[in-house]
């Protein structure tokens, strides 16, 4: 889904970034399938024990998103700062999605009976939803990727001074926790995940990568130990409190935050490292650079074949269930990749998915 100008790059890099989307999209898709299915297992048996881990885990795939898109959005910036022509950009590729599939799925969930036909000529509830992120539950990712290319013309200043990794994510998190305590005090959001103001720490870290895309192989080669041990550490703070939350129990707010953004931000960033080295896998490399140059379809598209699967019912036996759950992903991946394969390069592709 993120996408930058194609400021020259390695080819290595490129393919690498391709990668990344597709490992992305893909754990995103996996992500929402667990999601879907949590509320049909029984409280404490193995199937909902391993779903709600596997749930947990993965949610730092939204903030590896953004952090991706700060990176190439600041990398192409600094290339060609050309303000215009990136503001066209990013409305057609970012703003007429985002309009175009709220409506679509408003109108589908319409259809199939969740929510009441009033709403179709209710303007308080399409400002909610447009507002919000919430005509579907996974839209608010969009809403928030346009605050993010509102917001990063005003990081080139920071970009400029091309800060060290290590001092983005420190500053990432500081920022962060200063957000936090601001809207606690002051904004008091309805939904702060659906604001910018919730990812401030990985789009940080995400413009400090894009100041030094060209290092970061090497950043990594150097770091890599001390980073995975911080990722062990932040893995060991947040888990057990984000599986206490899906479970139904309570969470300190500012404990869990702070624990879920160190998480998040420092997965996103071993995940750019895991898929530069995946592109050099020869076969797995192209097919995953392959979904994810059509990660926006299988974003948009993959919920609806989640419900629809999900409408023929979870089956409660482990070994059942484990292959139900791997129909309803390898179909919510599959089934939107081909959509977007065949529409590939066509006006149609453009208007529906903006690229």
């Amino acid at each position: 889904m993120p996408d930058g100008a194609q400021a020259t790059r390695p080819a290595s890099t490129s393919l690498g970034l391709d990668v990344f989307r597709g490992v992305a999209v893909a754990l995103v898709v996996v992500l929402h399938v667990s999601g879907s299915v949590l509320p049909a297992l029984a409280e404490g048996s193995t199937s909902a024990l391993w779903t709600q881990s596997l749930n947990r885990a993965l949610q730092f795939v939204v903030p590896a998103f953004l952090m991706l898109s700060a990176a190439l959005l600041t990398y192409s910036l600094l290339a060609r700062p050309d303000l215009g022509r990136y503001l066209k950009r990013r409305a057609l590729r970012g703003a007429w999605p985002y309009l175009l599939w709220s409506v679509i799925f408003v109108f589908w969930y319409v259809w199939r009976g969740e929510r009441p036909a009033a709403e179709l000529s209710d303007p308080a509830r399409w400002l909610f939803y447009l507002g919000y992120g919430k005509a579907s539950f996974h839209l608010y990712f969009l809403l928030v990727a346009l605050e993010l290319y509102l917001a990063l013309p005003l990081l080139l200043p920071l970009a400029r001074r091309r800060p060290g990794i290590g001092v983005a994510l420190l500053l990432g998190l500081g920022v962060q926790v200063a957000a936090y305590l601001l809207n606690a005090a002051v904004f008091d959001f309805r939904f702060p995940a659906s604001t910018l103001l919730w990812y401030l720490a990985p789009v940080l870290v995400g413009v400090g990568i894009g100041a030094r895309l060209d290092e970061f192989p090497e950043w990594w080669r150097r770091r890599r130990l001390w980073w995975l041990a911080g990722l062990v550490l932040g893995a060991a703070l947040y888990l057990p409190q984000g599986l206490a939350l899906v479970s139904g129990g309570e969470v300190v707010s500012w404990s869990y935050s702070l624990s879920h953004w160190l998480y998040s931000t420092l997965a996103s960033v071993a995940l750019l490292a895991l898929s530069l080295y995946l592109a050099r896998v020869p076969r797995l490399g192209a097919a995953l650079a392959s979904l994810g140059m059509l990660s926006m379809p299988v974003y948009l598209l993959h919920p609806i074949c989640i419900q629809l699967l999900g409408d023929l019912g979870i089956p409660g036996g482990l070994g059942a269930f484990l292959g139900m759950f791997a129909l309803m992903t390898t179909v919510s991946l599959g089934l939107p990749w081909l959509l977007g394969r065949v529409l590939q390069g066509t006006k149609l592709s453009d208007v529906l998915f903006g690229r």
